[in-house]
């Protein structure tokens, strides 16, 4: 009988594990409520309160934030879908390690801030030197990088402050801060945890497409008081009609114009066979100069000549 009844309970023990259901975990809202792992479950209360960590690589594609861990907790469980919210994030060993360094000086800081929508989070920074700094030096450094993240904390919810923090955007506004003090070398926060919970349902602002903003300002054009298109009746009904006297002057005028136009072709044909006589006194001018300017250099020739025979005598006084 002991045999039979432990038989009858290791088929019990298998038969667990076709009860259980799979579940698909799916992060935030804010993080677009992407699958980020799947899970097994007898009953779906057992998931309630459960961690899962992923790294931000694996939600955005992006290699260079490889480094850094988000955790989420399952708080709600609809069908075979379980939905999680932001509980905090760290960045890894290995990138802690390749920031600190031999000669230089870290400067920690923990801090618990109260945001807009009543949450309360727990806020871990920290800044490294390119030297060996003062204690009084590294007290100031934790001041300002305690008003920076207190003061963006009060006027941002949790999920505008997550995004703020894991861009890097608070990292350089503390940076900033310190450069006025000591320059600092590089600024992080390596750890965030959420204590309590948001209270208050405050709906973060969405971000303006371009496909979106085009309507808007269509319709800002809209409300602007367009001129309505006047028809060709209207047209001419508002075009003063002009008396017949008028109109049968500007006719005349208009054909005494066209008789004038023939006259004045007349003159200019008459003008041009009045120069072409004076073309050819210029040309017979022309001619004239020629020949007198050859007559002279003619005797000029005979001169050299009688030039000639007196370099002859010369040689015949010598003897």
């Amino acid at each position: 009988m002991a045999k039979a009844r432990s038989r009858t309970a290791a088929r019990k023990i298998k038969d667990r594990w076709k009860a259980k259901n799979w579940y698909s975990v799916l992060a935030p809202p804010a993080f677009d409520s992407v699958t980020v792992a799947d899970t097994l479950a007898d009953k779906p209360d057992s998931l309630m309160n459960r961690v899962t960590a992923v790294s931000l690589q694996d939600l955005t594609n992006d290699f260079r934030k490889s480094h850094i861990k988000l955790y989420f907790k399952i708080n709600k469980i609809e069908d075979s879908n379980a939905h999680t919210i932001y509980a905090g994030h760290t960045l890894t060993s290995d990138y802690l390690r390749r920031m600190i360094r031999r000669r230089k000086s870290k400067i920690d800081g923990v801090y618990d801030v109260d945001t807009r929508d009543g949450a309360i989070l727990r806020v871990k920074p920290f800044a490294t030197t390119d030297k060996r700094i003062q204690n009084s030096q590294k007290k100031v450094i934790r001041e300002t990088m305690k008003k920076t993240i207190t003061d963006s904390a009060k006027t941002s919810t949790l999920n505008e402050f997550v995004k703020y923090i894991i861009d890097g955007k608070i990292g350089s506004d503390i940076y900033k801060n310190c450069k006025k003090l000591y320059p600092v070398k590089r600024v992080d926060i390596y750890k965030t945890e959420v204590i309590q919970d948001p209270t208050i349902m405050i709906e973060d602002k969405p971000k303006k497409t371009k496909k979106e903003e085009k309507p808007e300002v269509e319709k800002e054009e809209d409300k602007k008081e367009k001129k309505p298109k006047k028809t060709k009746e209207e047209t001419k009904e508002e075009i003063p009609e002009k008396p017949v006297e008028e109109v049968k002057e500007t006719e005349s005028k208009e054909e005494a114009k066209k008789e004038e136009k023939p006259k004045k072709e007349t003159k200019t044909k008459t003008k041009a066979k009045a120069k072409k006589p004076a073309a050819k006194k210029t040309t017979a001018k022309k001619t004239a100069t020629k020949k007198k300017t050859t007559a002279k250099k003619a005797p000029a020739k005979k001169k050299t000549a009688k030039k000639t025979p007196t370099k002859k005598k010369t040689p015949a006084k010598k003897k």
